[in-house]
């Protein structure tokens, strides 16, 4: 017997986290936060694991969405066993010590949710156990009713470094999770490698369900389209700010940027980064060989970027234009992308350029939905905001496009999918269009807290 039950991520962006229990054995695949609402309401619905078998926890990749609330998995169940590729482990030990005095900030004293410490997160790395990719690995609960194991490997998903779908095996039924996935190559990532046999349960992204893949051009169409752009704004003597989470893109657009410069489609600038990213950047160098990467000589340690941290005034920006790449890629409230913002926008020679998708509710997506000339209210201004500087929006994708989603399920041939990781509009069209092209195959809309048989 075969059990799924979403904890969240069902319907919506953000929490990923899913249960699966395979004759006894209880695997979770994915443990995240929601980027945008408060520590409590952002994560998964945990209190459904009460009653079940709790053995293992399977991690896709190191995205915030996908691994922020690990260490409260960890808390209420110490004895899980961890898995994930080496390059997520080593991304995670980043980005969770990251986000211990983030969340301390945001927890009151008097919540019933305390904060994690740097301790606790120490422990949770120690624990997680690595597989490489197309390593074969067994599973086995400890009250597992069946004689076989759970096999599981880890498929390169093309979506940052470490990325990995995930194929379950027990009993001839065969489980692929996709996590997020790309079909299509970035400017270091290659395209995701798909297992080569027949899938019986599908559990798929659809990020990108809603939006035409006409909308979603190729990678260098779309970078020689933001260096024309960009140099309009410099050769103006203004300063362009590029919002960028710090894991995935911002390595993908600075590799993209400097690739400009060097074939002399970009004017040559200074160009500002920082953060963690940086810290993400080596590890991206370590990496080259063991991975697949489009170009394994190149290294981002061969780009001469500077430290946005160590500006003492950002009028540095109007007397040296400059490309600048700051955390966070949704522009939320306090993080250097917004305070950036707050005085880009007030620049005529200026521009934002969005390169990457906005959660509806954050100030990114009123920038993004925004144009000079107009009015523009965001957290904090105590009136609405004139738009002087340009906004400009390009497409650089870390998702499968919905074509590109299609052609997984073909390839794939599953009995059953199941749609996960989408507003409604995405799983609709997604929905429809896989029983349309494929009337045999039964679609689930998963939702969180209910569970599906399979």
């Amino acid at each position: 017997m075969i059990q799924f039950l979403p904890l969240g991520g069902a319907g919506e962006i953000g929490s990923s986290c899913f249960y699966l229990n395979i004759d006894g054995t209880g695997i979770i695949l994915d443990c995240g936060m929601h980027p945008r609402k408060n520590v409590q309401e952002a994560l998964p619905m945990l209190e459904h694991l009460n009653d079940k078998d709790v053995d293992f926890c399977i991690i896709s990749h190191a995205h915030q969405d996908h691994i922020g609330a690990l260490p409260y998995l960890v808390r209420k169940h110490p004895y899980i066993k961890l898995f994930s590729t080496p390059q997520t482990r080593a991304i995670a030990e980043l980005t969770l010590h990251n986000s211990v005095s983030i969340l301390s900030d945001k927890l009151k004293e008097n919540d019933l949710l305390k904060p994690y410490s740097h301790e606790e997160i120490d422990l949770l790395i120690q624990s997680i156990n690595y597989k490489s990719y197309n390593e074969e690995f067994e599973l086995r609960g400890t009250r597992s009713n069946s004689p076989l194991p759970v096999k599981v490997s880890l498929q390169d998903a093309g979506h940052i470094l470490g990325s990995a779908g995930i194929l379950l095996e027990h009993n001839d039924h065969k489980i692929f999770y996709t996590g997020d996935i790309n079909m299509d190559d970035q400017m270091l990532t290659p395209k995701a490698v798909l297992p080569n046999k027949k899938i019986d349960t599908l559990i798929i992204e659809c990020t990108y369900g809603a939006t035409d893949s006409a909308s979603l051009p190729g990678w260098t169409q779309e970078a020689k389209k933001m260096a024309t752009d960009a140099n309009k704004i410099l050769e103006a003597g203004g300063s362009v700010l590029i919002p960028v989470f710090s894991l995935g893109k911002l390595q993908e657009m600075l590799t993209t940027i400097w690739t400009m410069m060097q074939k002399g489609l970009l004017i040559k600038t200074d160009i500002y980064t920082g953060g963690i990213g940086r810290k993400i950047n080596i590890l991206h160098d370590r990496n080259r060989y063991v991975v697949r990467r489009t170009d394994k000589d190149f290294e981002l340690a061969e780009i001469p970027y500077k430290d946005i941290y160590e500006v003492d005034n950002i009028s540095l920006f109007r007397r040296n234009p400059s490309i600048v790449l700051a955390p966070s890629g949704m522009v939320i409230e306090g993080t250097l992308s917004f305070n950036l913002a707050l005085d880009w926008l007030r620049q005529d020679k200026f521009a934002i350029f969005i390169v990457g998708y906005m959660d509806p509710d954050t100030p990114g997506y009123l920038i993004a939905s925004s144009e000079k000339g107009q009015k523009l209210s965001l957290p904090g201004l105590l009136s609405p905001l004139e738009i002087k500087c340009s906004i400009e929006r390009y497409r650089f994708s870390s998702h499968a496009k919905r074509d590109g989603l299609l052609e997984i399920v073909k390839r794939l041939r599953p009995e059953k999918v199941i749609l996960v990781h989408g507003d409604e509009p995405s799983i609709d069209w997604m929905g429809y269009n896989i029983l349309e092209k494929n009337p045999g195959i039964k679609v689930y809309a998963a939702e969180t807290g209910h569970k599906i048989e399979l």
